[in-house]
C-alpha cells in the first residue's frame, strides 16, 4: 500500500462517504473560518476539499502550513453540506475531515508569482520558474492533452499500417532552409555533426532499404528567430514516408490522422475532408498567402488590366488587387479609417484607396471621381461586387502586392467578424516553384531541395527554373501551416540536375548528400511523405496565442532555456576536448 495516498485528489465520489482514506497533494489554497480551517489539496488530477476541525493544536498547525506545499492527509470521508456543494469540481458533494496531517515538501522561499495568474506574468520570469508555472490547471490539461494526442497519431499510424522507426539525431550537416545546431567531435578534431532539422535524408534512405511505411514522433532541430507559431530551437513533428507512392496516396492518409484527430480532441466543427486543393499561385492571387484562412469568406482579385490606360497617380505602373466587402457601404467611416491606419503603420503601405458602391451603382469614395463609367462597370463586373458593397484597392509591385493584400484581407475579416472561430478549416496548398530567386539574387529550391520536379527530367532541361513545379505540397489549417511535404525525387540523375540548378557542383552534392545519392543508385521505389507538426495541431487544439504554451519545458523567444540557463559557458577543458578554442571579440 502506498504510504502517501491512497486515492488521488479527483476519486472521491460519494460511494466513499465512510471510509478511512489517505491524500497527498500541494497545498492550493486554506480558508480560516476560525475553528474550522478548509484546505483545497491539489494534484495532477484535481482537487479535493480537506477539512480540519475540533483539534486546536491540529487547526493551529495546518493554518501555518505554506501554501504549495505537499502534504499527505489522512481522515474520512463525509458529504458536503448542500449549500458548500461546489460543482466546479469533480469531487464538489464531498471532503475530507483530516485525522492526520504530514509536511512532506515545505514550501520555504517566496513564490515568484500566484500559481493559477499565471498568465498576467511576464513570460519570462514565468519559464525561469517552469516547474511552477507547470503547475496551473490550464497548463497541466495541455500536458495531458499532448500525452493523449501523442498516443492517438501512435496508433493510427500503426492501424494504417506504419513501423515505427528512430533516425538519429547526431547525424550531418544538411541544407533545408534554416541553420543547423553544430555539435563538436571530441574525436575527429575539426568535425562537426549536426541536430538533424528533420529525419528527412534518414527517411529517405528507409524507402531504399525497403521499409515500405515509415513514422516516428520525431524531434526537429532549427536555428531560427520564434514567432507566436514557431518555437526555437527543438520541435516535434509526425514524421511519415510511403514507398511506391504519389501525392494522392500521402493525402489519404494524412486527411484521415488530421481530421480524426481534430474531431476527438476538439468540440468544434471540423471541415470533412477530401481537404480542397489551391495550387499556389492561385493561393497567392486569392488570399495573398500560402497559408490562407478559408474561415474568411473574402478573395483577392487582379483588376490591373482595367488601370492599365487609365492615368489615376497611385495605380500606374504597378500591380492592383482589390477585396471586395458584402454590404460594406453600411461600415462606417471610422471603419475605413481604421483600415487605412492598418495599411500604413502596420503593413507599411502607402495608403489604401477605397470605394462604396451606392444602391444606383455610382460610386462614393476617396477615387470615385477618377474612374469613369466604362472602367466603373468593368470594375463591378470583374470583382463581383453589388450595390451595397465596397472595394477596397492594394497597388504596389509583384513580390509586395501580395503580402498587403493577405495583410489587408486577414484584417477585414477581424474587423467585420466575419471569421467563424467555431471551424477547423483544412486545405493543400500544392504545385510549388521548384525554384525561387534567393537573397544573393540566384536561383535556390523554393521548398524542399528534395522534391520532385513535375515533368521530371525533361522539365529541368526545357523550361524556364522559375517556371517548373514541383510536386511539394503543405496542408494548411486557419491560416497555419500544419506542414510540409513531397513526393520526393529518388533519381540521382533528375537530383544531380536539379541541384546544379541551384547552383551545388557535383562534389558538394557529394560530399553533403553522398549516403543518398549512392543509395538511389541501387534501386529507390517512388516515395512520398510528410509531417505534420504537433506542437502547432496542439496550439490550435487549445486556442493558445504562442506554442510556447503547449510544450513542457520551451525556450522564449531569444532561444533561451531560462530555466536551466541554457546556452550557458563551459569550462577550458571542456573545450580542450572538443579541440575549441573561443575567440569572442567583447
Amino acid at each position: 500500500m502506498n504510504i502517501y495516498r491512497t486515492y488521488n485528489c479527483s476519486q472521491i465520489r460519494e460511494n466513499n462517504v465512510g471510509e478511512e482514506i489517505r491524500l497527498a497533494g500541494w497545498v492550493d489554497t486554506i480558508r480560516d473560518l476560525g475553528g474550522v480551517l478548509f484546505i483545497d489539496l491539489r494534484d495532477q488530477y484535481g482537487i479535493t476539499q480537506v477539512v480540519v476541525s475540533g483539534d486546536e493544536q491540529k487547526v493551529d498547525f495546518a493554518s501555518k502550513i505554506p501554501l504549495e506545499s505537499t502534504i499527505t492527509v489522512s481522515g474520512k470521508i463525509r458529504l458536503r453540506d448542500k449549500e458548500t456543494i461546489n460543482t466546479n469540481i469533480e469531487t464538489g458533494t464531498v471532503e475530507l475531515l483530516a485525522n492526520e496531517i504530514k509536511i512532506l515538501g515545505k514550501r520555504s522561499k517566496p513564490l515568484p508569482f500566484e500559481i493559477e495568474n499565471h498568465k498576467q506574468v511576464r513570460e519570462d520570469l514565468r519559464l525561469e520558474y517552469r516547474y511552477l508555472d507547470l503547475r496551473a490547471r490550464k497548463n497541466v490539461e495541455n500536458l495531458v492533452l499532448r500525452a493523449k494526442l501523442l498516443q492517438f497519431l501512435r496508433n493510427q499510424m500503426i492501424e494504417q499500417g506504419f513501423l515505427e522507426v528512430q533516425t538519429p539525431i547526431l547525424t550531418s550537416s544538411s541544407p533545408e532552409g534554416a541553420r543547423d545546431y553544430l555539435v563538436p567531435s571530441r574525436v575527429y578534431p575539426g568535425k562537426f555533426y549536426a541536430l538533424p532539422q528533420a529525419p528527412q535524408q534518414f527517411k529517405q534512405l528507409l524507402m531504399v532499404a525497403g521499409i515500405d511505411k515509415y513514422f516516428q514522433i520525431a524531434p526537429c532541430f532549427r536555428d531560427e528567430d520564434a514567432r507566436a507559431d514557431r518555437s526555437p530551437g527543438e520541435f516535434y513533428q509526425l514524421d511519415m514516408e510511403m514507398a511506391f507512392a504519389t501525392q494522392e496516396d500521402v493525402f489519404a492518409v494524412m486527411e484521415k490522422v488530421i481530421y480524426n484527430t481534430f474531431t476527438k480532441f476538439s468540440n468544434k466543427k471540423v471541415a470533412k475532408y477530401p481537404f480542397p486543393r489551391i495550387p499556389y499561385e492561385e493561393a497567392m492571387l486569392k488570399y495573398g498567402t500560402d497559408k490562407p484562412d478559408l474561415r474568411n469568406p473574402l478573395e483577392i482579385k487582379d483588376v490591373t488590366n482595367i488601370f492599365e490606360t487609365l492615368d489615376i497617380k497611385v495605380f500606374n505602373g504597378k500591380i492592383i488587387r482589390t477585396i471586395t466587402l458584402p454590404d460594406g457601404a453600411k461600415a462606417t467611416r471610422h471603419f475605413y479609417d481604421e483600415m487605412e491606419n492598418f495599411a500604413i503603420h502596420h503593413c507599411k503601405a502607402k495608403g489604401l484607396a477605397w470605394l462604396k458602391v451606392n444602391d444606383d451603382r455610382t460610386l462614393q469614395g476617396p477615387i470615385a471621381k477618377l474612374i469613369p463609367d466604362e472602367a466603373k462597370e468593368a470594375l463591378l463586373n470583374q470583382t463581383g461586387t453589388k450595390e451595397g458593397d465596397s472595394i477596397f484597392f492594394i497597388a504596389e509591385r509583384k513580390g509586395i502586392v501580395e503580402k498587403l493584400a493577405g495583410e489587408i484581407r486577414k484584417e477585414i475579416g477581424i474587423q467585420q467578424n466575419l471569421v467563424d472561430s467555431d471551424i477547423f478549416q483544412f486545405c493543400w496548398i500544392v504545385d510549388f516553384p521548384m525554384f525561387e530567386i534567393g537573397d544573393n539574387e540566384k536561383l535556390t529550391f523554393s521548398h524542399n531541395p528534395f522534391s520532385m520536379p513535375q515533368g521530371g527530367m525533361e522539365a529541368l532541361l526545357s523550361k524556364d527554373p522559375l517556371e517548373i513545379y514541383a510536386y511539394q505540397y503543405d496542408i494548411v489549417c486557419n491560416g497555419i501551416e500544419l506542414s510540409s511535404g513531397a513526393v520526393r525525387n529518388h533519381d540521382p540523375e533528375i537530383m544531380m540536375k536539379a541541384f546544379s540548378i541551384a547552383g551545388y557542383t557535383e562534389e558538394e552534392i557529394m560530399n553533403r548528400f553522398s549516403a543518398l545519392y549512392n543509395a538511389f543508385h541501387y534501386g529507390a521505389p517512388p516515395h512520398a511523405g510528410i509531417a505534420p507538426g504537433i506542437d502547432r495541431m496542439l496550439m490550435l487544439l487549445t486556442d493558445e496565442e504562442s506554442i510556447r504554451e503547449v510544450i513542457a519545458f520551451p525556450m522564449n523567444s531569444k532561444a533561451q532555456d531560462l530555466l536551466m540557463r541554457a546556452p550557458g559557458k563551459v569550462t577550458d577543458r571542456q573545450l580542450a576536448d572538443i579541440h575549441i578554442k573561443l575567440d569572442i571579440k567583447k
